[in-house]
């Protein structure tokens, strides 16, 4: 095979292998561009580990990109793999003050402990939770968030601001009980037979003693 004949074959492979590739790439970016990226994380010293911080609205809620303003719960997994536990002792939402702290009951609390060894999963099933009373949040975007331990110190992450839907249904925040109006009209409602009962009892005996008590006087009159 002549040497022109050779450069051209590999001239054909080469390029036989360069399209292939470059068609992955083009693939593989466009996909990346659909994917979110992950929710906030962060390390606090050698041994606490902040995974997948979001701050939860209601739901349903406004369009993505849109502020709401609401109450919203705080969800983070803190991860403790030292010898001794840590304890959280705040966290702070930027432009929405300080969270309240429950515990899984609905009981205030004032901190929350890490065990040393283990995790708190905040908002989930028998976990611990944090609470904001109202707060105007970017739905889709971000909030920056501090968290404050007492050994540790402090760890400022944008959280991710997200419905309470899909995965995220479970750590919304609960809506408010709507108060009950019913007893009160209901009262009145049975207090007003009652009173025009006895107003009309009233009305009755007021009316039947004034032709005797009239009577009873003529009467008199007459006899003298």
């Amino acid at each position: 095979m002549s040497r022109s004949l050779r450069r051209g074959a590999i001239a054909a492979l080469v390029l036989a292998a360069i399209v292939p590739l470059s068609a992955c790439a083009t693939g593989n970016d466009a996909a990346t561009l659909e994917i979110k990226p992950d929710n906030a994380a962060t390390s606090i010293g050698q041994t606490l580990r902040l995974n997948n911080v979001v701050v939860v609205t209601p739901a349903p809620t406004v369009a993505e990109g849109s502020a709401v303003t609401s109450a919203a719960n705080i969800t983070v997994n803190i991860s403790n793999t030292g010898s001794a536990p840590e304890v959280l002792k705040s966290i702070e939402v930027a432009e929405a003050g300080a969270a309240t702290f429950t515990d899984a009951g609905g009981g205030a609390l004032s901190e929350i402990t890490i065990p040393a060894g283990g995790a708190v999963l905040l908002g989930g099933p028998g976990q611990p939770a944090a609470h904001l009373a109202s707060a105007k949040l970017p739905v889709g975007g971000y909030a920056d968030t501090t968290f404050a331990f007492q050994t540790a110190g402090k760890a400022t992450v944008p959280a991710g601001v997200l419905p309470a839907t899909g995965l995220y249904a479970p750590f919304g925040p609960k809506a408010e009980p709507a108060a009950s109006h019913s007893a009160a009209p209901s009262t009145s409602a049975a207090a007003s037979p009652s009173a025009g009962a006895s107003a009309s009892t009233s009305a009755a005996a007021s009316g039947s003693a004034s032709p005797a008590a009239s009577g009873s006087a003529s009467a008199s009159a007459s006899a003298h």
